[in-house]
């Protein structure tokens, strides 16, 4: 087991940049508000995170009803199953907004972050790495069950140069999310009864409900990355035109350990998958009526379907990867590197 103390500004010479800065630059946000969040309406699980360098709105920070795991997540740039700490990390929520300089990085935006964890939170972290459970996705007997993705020429040009500005290749500093990607259509003629979803920039849209029970998705939706519902007890996960390593990461966040790619499928696949959320142990980010969600796969910007859960229905996630698409999970171990939390406080300092 390796052990490294963490603190914002110290220079780790044994960790990658996220978690290293020199001391005298020490980055903070312009300004910045944290405070609780408000409760969500009953049946409702709204989450938002966007802004940053390499997004739409690269000036300013804004979170809403976050968990503090989805924001340590992006500070210390890792996954959500790589933080160790309490379970209020997971379930308190928090609205943050703050002004970011104009030309920051992504690791000075990172670093910003811990800074203001750092300032209002009490937080102090040390990096360790530990060996633990893990996954290894693998083809199943009979071989893979996945469609090979046939993309619009318009819609693929228009997601290339949303992933050159989320990388910084258009001349910007990159964040390395989604949120650049081009927003989803617009949703189809319908009741307006139906299901809400977070557009880019926190604006909702709303999608009618199918005879499963399930929102009906315009067709060519989850390019920008993959999409989790959840509905009835049934959750469905859906993505367009994505590669395995889209899918592993997926996986990994709702199964809270580490999930490594060993199909040696390279094509782009359009997958859906309907399971179960019993057994899962990740934050399931972006699922009404689920546990609480603690980080925003679904990108900046990013909130979940909304619909009510009942009693899970459904196969397991590992039985329906192998009946659905063919593949397979199994459980290894390996090294992780974690995130350990010493410290935070539940309330935040005042602004």
């Amino acid at each position: 087991m390796r052990r490294t103390s963490l603190g914002a500004g110290l220079i780790l010479l044994t960790s990658c940049a996220a978690f290293g800065q020199a001391a005298a630059e020490s980055p903070t946000f312009d300004v910045a508000s944290v405070k609780p969040a408000e409760p969500p309406p009953p049946g409702m699980m709204r989450v938002r995170m966007s802004g940053g360098p390499g997004t739409p709105d690269p000036g300013q920070l804004t979170y809403s009803n976050v968990a503090l795991k989805n924001v340590l997540a992006t500070a210390y740039g890792v996954k959500s199953y790589q933080i160790s700490g309490p379970k209020w990390l997971e379930s308190e929520r928090y609205d943050i907004v703050a002004k970011i300089p104009k030309g920051t990085t992504k690791e000075q935006f990172q670093l910003m972050l811990q800074n203001l964890l750092a300032e209002r939170f009490k937080l102090a972290a040390h990096h360790e790495t530990k060996e633990l459970p893990n996954y290894t996705l693998i083809v199943a007997k009979g071989g893979h069950k996945l469609k090979e993705s046939v993309e619009d020429p318009a819609v693929a040009a228009a997601n290339e140069a949303g992933k050159a500005a989320a990388e910084g290749k258009d001349g910007t500093p990159g964040h390395g999310g989604p949120s650049a990607f081009a927003p989803p259509p617009p949703p189809p003629p319908g009741p307006s009864a139906g299901a809400s979803f977070g557009a880019p920039g926190g604006a909702a849209v709303r999608f009618p409900m199918g005879a499963d029970g399930m929102p009906k998705l315009p067709a060519g939706m989850g390019r920008g990355g993959m999409m989790m519902m959840i509905s009835n007890g049934r959750m469905r996960m859906v993505g367009n035109g994505q590669g395995i390593g889209t899918l592993t990461e997926m996986l990994g966040n709702q199964l809270g350990r580490p999930v490594v790619d060993a199909t040696e499928l390279t094509g782009k696949y359009d997958m859906t998958l309907d399971f179960s959320p019993e057994g899962l142990n990740g934050p399931m980010m972006m699922l009404p009526g689920g546990p609480p969600p603690s980080h925003g796969e679904g990108g900046p910007g990013a909130a979940g379907p909304v619909a009510s859960a009942s009693e899970p229905t459904g196969p397991t996630i590992f039985t329906a990867l192998q009946e659905q698409l063919g593949l397979k999970l199994e459980q290894r171990k390996g090294p992780v590197d974690l995130v350990v939390i010493d410290r935070a406080e539940k309330v935040p300092t005042e602004n």
